[in-house]
This record gives C-alpha cells, structure tokens and sequence, in this order.
C-alpha cells in the first residue's frame, strides 16, 4: 500500500512495564504516521496489549518516552485522550439502551455534541437507530462499537480485533468501514490474529513477541524479504482461497437478523 504521509503522530520510545521481575515490554520504539493504517501483531502474551493500553493513557508505564500528536504521555495524558479513540468490547455497552440512546450518553461523557444518525449512517447502522444493543447481531456489534470511537472526532482511533468471530462477508464489511475512516483523514492502530486481515488493511505492521519488536515494515517488504532469505511455500500459492471462494458463492451481502 502507498503510504500517504511521513509525519509522526505517535512516538514510542525505549518503553518498558514490568510486572514485578516480569518485564512484559522489554524497551520496544516505533512510530506511526499520521494517516496510516498500522497494525500491531503478535502472539498472545507478546506485549502488544500492554503497548497500546499504555499509549492509550489506560495503563502506567515503567520506563521511556510516548508522544502522541504532540503531547507527552508523562505531562499531558489528558490531552491525550482528547485526540483519541479506543474501541470498547461489546461488554462495554448498556444492553437495554437503543443504539441513539447510547451514543447521546456517550456524546454527553466526551460533552461534545455529535448527529447521532449521521454518526450510524456512516457504519450502515442507520436502520437500527431504535434497536437495542443487545438486539445486534455479532457484526452490527462491532461497527457500532467503531461508530463510539468517532464520538469525539478523534484524530487517532484504536481497534483491537475488531473483526473477531463475524462471517466472512461482516468480516470484509469492516475492512470497508475501516479503510473509509482511514480515507477521511483518522489515523488507525489496529491489532488482529488474521494475517490476511493486516495484509489487505495495513500500510505498515509491527510484529512483537515476548516484549520486543521482532519485525516493522510494509508488509509487501516484509514478504520480499521472507522469500530473497530462500522460503517456500510447502504447497502451490494460488490466486484465490477458500475465503474468497466463499464470498463469491454467497455474495458480499451482510445477513444480519
């Protein structure tokens, strides 16, 4: 992917958090552009979590420096959280409340005013308006769940997993969502265990396992160098998958309930 800007809105330097004697990151630096795509992958237990609840001014760090459009994390945290989004699991949300109601109390904790519709037309939720959130299917969920992190017109919005457990076309649905927020200017921080997932979507990706980044580039150089180094693939690679046999027989529609 063509990577649009090179000025730095985020930037982690020699960060570290230590549980005890367990140093969870083990002094990890990285930055991010301002309207890119990142992603931040790794196994579970990698550290990837821990990084970003400590930008996200959830979780202290133990040492190193985090800027964050502008602002340093140790001066200015409630700054921080001015310009930024985080996504919240679906737990996160009173089931019995319909989904206006709910971004009207959202709206009311960031005290910004926000067109609610408006705001769901833009996650093709529109329709569910008067739905309760626990009425959702597991797709509508998670775009009303991105829709909340729009709320305060962040400039940096974080999605972790997002597309977790939906069907293959929910699935696809949500990269349009996100490559659209990313297109109107949002710089976007993702995680996620499908690979295809941060291929298609990511214009760079930090790979980290056990508290240190182990790789940080295009995927398309990634890739390149993987196989300049000799690797082949044991079988033959073809030009669809399984996944995209799917699609083409049961149509990008969403089937939600």
């Amino acid at each position: 992917m063509v990577q649009r800007q090179t000025q730095t809105i985020i930037s982690v330097k020699d960060l570290v958090k230590k549980y005890g004697q367990f140093e969870a990151v083990k002094g990890i630096s990285f930055d991010v552009y301002e309207g890119e795509i990142f992603g931040l992958l790794g196994p579970n237990g990698a550290g990837k979590s821990t990084t970003l609840e400590i930008i996200e001014t959830l979780r202290e760090k133990t040492a190193g420096e985090v800027w964050v459009n502008g602002f340093n994390l140790d001066k200015d945290p409630d700054e921080i959280k001015k310009v930024i989004g985080v996504q919240l699991q679906t737990s996160g949300f009173y089931p019995g409340l319909n989904l206006l109601e709910l971004i009207d109390l959202f709206a009311g904790l960031y005290n910004r005013p926000v067109n609610a519709r408006e705001l769901l037309k833009s996650v093709n939720l529109e329709d569910k308006a008067k739905s309760k959130f626990k009425e959702l299917s597991g797709g509508q969920k998670q775009r009303f769940s991105i829709a909340t992190t729009l709320i305060n017109q962040p400039r940096i919005i974080f999605l972790d997993e997002p597309t977790t457990g939906l069907d293959p076309q929910a699935r696809r649905n949500l990269w349009d969502l996100v490559k659209d927020i990313r297109a109107k200017g949002t710089t976007v921080i993702i995680t996620t265990h499908y690979m295809d997932e941060a291929e298609v979507l990511c214009d760079r990706i930090a790979i980290i396992d056990s508290g240190r980044i182990v790789a940080l580039d295009t995927t398309d150089k990634l890739i390149d160098d993987l196989v300049a180094s000799g690797f082949e693939r044991p079988r033959e690679v073809k030009k669809a998958n399984l996944e995209d046999v799917f699609i083409h027989l049961t149509g990008h529609a969403l089937r939600e309930e």
